[in-house]
């Protein structure tokens, strides 16, 4: 099961301190879902660094919705 993180209201750095800590706990095949308002740019230099990939969705309320997970295994449920 996902782990969801609804970031859309906290300021930085809250939203990639949260999101970091969520990814130390990640196990093979889960991944951490993050609700934003915009792309956060310096998280996706720190996720490829670390081996983690994303894709990103828009919410129907505009929010963007970011999956991470582990970049060797295929992004979870495709």
């Amino acid at each position: 099961m996902p782990r969801l993180i609804d970031a859309r209201e906290l300021e930085p750095p809250q939203p990639f301190e949260l999101t970091l800590a969520a990814l130390d706990d990640l196990t093979p095949g889960d991944e951490v879902v993050l609700l934003l308002n915009r792309r956060p740019q310096p998280l996706y230099r720190v996720l490829e660094r670390n081996g983690f990939a994303w894709r990103e969705e828009r919410t129907a309320s505009g929010a963007l919705e970011i999956h991470i997970y582990a970049a060797s295994a295929s992004a979870p449920g495709r």
